[in-house]
């Protein structure tokens, strides 16, 4: 449970000062090459400008810790608690989000001002001791959040430009020509109960909690995501077109908003082209798929005679195998798999399962509003594992529950198939 108070942990506390640091300079740090009008432009509802997400990451320790501890006149402006607060009833109301886009004022240059403040006052409250540690854990796993919001919300506005605008420049990757993707093959699991969620050792969302005991009868789970070029296959096999392999609602959706490839992606010269965020550049067909909803990867699935899997048994492996962790900073764009053992769980696409965003039994809503953060929304979504190609390495563990509705394409979501062992 979140508490209000402050458990004195001088090593802790400095550890997570020196984060609070790094966090938040890394956020403006993404937002360097932005003009105001690039961080104010809302491309569509779900996805929020970078203006906004600058704000609202500033507006969580204000909030949570600054105003609770030194009182409503150490606030910044007063009217950012309404045009900055995200989905907390409890703290009040707050400028609907299809609107966010409408925010020209304040201006870019004052956000950055809003920042400074509460940075200012956040390190003077680290120091003193006066920062609950658990709300500051929170805030700073909520800003890495945030971070990859604005990577793919910023990648989805540019694709609106007909000039296909690049957010970034890629390094120059080896000549992967002679490069192949390693075969399709299966890592086969036997059944078991495995303990599935958070030990609470670390930090983790109150949402991977409690640690419990999950059955998984035998099965086995694809050795890389899905590329590319098997998607194409998919595509040139009328996969989009034949409802069988399709959920009802799923087609429907399709259906409605003629999906016929994944987002961003475009027929050029006969060849497949996607925008990323080094631009409009020709579909890397060793690569993971990326940008698919929830109901195509299970369409694909469907067709190839596989499944996806369960959040348990995506974890139960990801803890069996050892699966690597990436420590570096993500690339921005999925690469070309290799290794013939389960590789890129974590770096490359978030992947796709069959488990909706549910409780875990025994799982509890933290008291006042924080307990707002994920509870709220266990209802009519869909849990992706693992991390992307834009997540923080400091963010990425094999509990991480990502949800979100089974139509969303803009993330950098992918799949891995499942099989059952009959």
């Amino acid at each position: 449970m979140f508490t209000n108070t402050h458990p004195q942990n001088t090593s802790k506390d400095a550890t997570l000062a020196k984060k609070f640091t790094a966090v938040r300079e890394r956020t403006v740090s993404m937002c360097k090459t932005l003009s105001d009008a690039d961080a104010t432009a809302q491309s569509m509802p779900d996805a929020s400008p970078a203006k906004w997400h600058l704000a609202h990451t500033s507006w969580f320790f204000e909030e949570f810790i600054i105003a609770p501890e030194l009182g409503e006149s150490a606030r910044f402006n007063p009217a950012y608690a309404y045009l900055f607060n995200s989905y907390y009833d409890a703290v009040g109301p707050r400028h609907l989000r299809n609107k966010r886009g409408l925010l020209t004022r304040p201006s870019l240059e004052e956000i950055y001002a809003y920042r400074n403040h509460v940075n200012t006052h956040m390190h003077a409250l680290i120091q003193q001791g006066k920062v609950p540690l658990d709300i500051l854990e929170l805030g700073l796993a909520h800003e890495e959040q945030h971070q990859e919001l604005f990577y793919t919300d910023i990648l989805h506005l540019f694709a609106q430009n007909p000039l296909k605008p690049a957010f970034t420049e890629f390094p120059a990757q080896p000549d992967s020509s002679a490069a192949t993707t390693p075969p399709l093959s299966w890592t086969q699991f036997e059944p078991a109960t495995p303990q599935i969620g958070h030990s609470g050792d670390g930090f983790a969302f109150d949402c991977e909690t409690p640690l419990h005991p999950a059955l998984t009868p035998a099965f086995k789970l694809a050795n890389r995501n899905v590329t590319n070029a098997e998607w194409i296959d998919f595509i040139e096999a009328g996969g989009y077109a034949n409802s069988k392999y399709w959920l009802s609602d799923g087609f429907a959706t399709k259906t409605q908003n003629e999906w016929h490839a994944p987002l961003y992606w475009e027929k050029k010269d006969n060849a497949w082209w996607t925008m990323t965020l080094g631009g409009f550049a020709p579909v890397e067909l060793d690569a993971p798929v990326c940008h698919i909803s929830f109901y195509e990867a299970d369409a694909y699935a469907c067709w190839a005679g596989a499944r996806l899997p369960t959040e348990a048994e995506w974890e139960h492996a990801a803890k069996q195998t050892g699966a690597t962790i990436p420590s570096s900073s993500p690339p921005l764009k999925p690469l070309a798999q290799t290794g013939d053992t389960l590789t890129g769980m974590f770096e490359n696409v978030w992947e796709w399962t069959a488990s909706a965003f549910l409780p875990y039994p025994g799982f509890q809503i933290n008291d006042g509003a924080i307990g707002e953060y994920n509870g709220k929304f266990m209802s009519g979504q869909m849990v992706l594992r693992g991390g992307s190609c834009g997540t923080s390495p400091a963010h990425t563990r094999s509990t991480y529950r990502n949800f979100f509705h089974p139509d969303k394409r803009w993330q950098f979501s992918g799949l891995r198939l499942a099989k059952d062992i009959t």
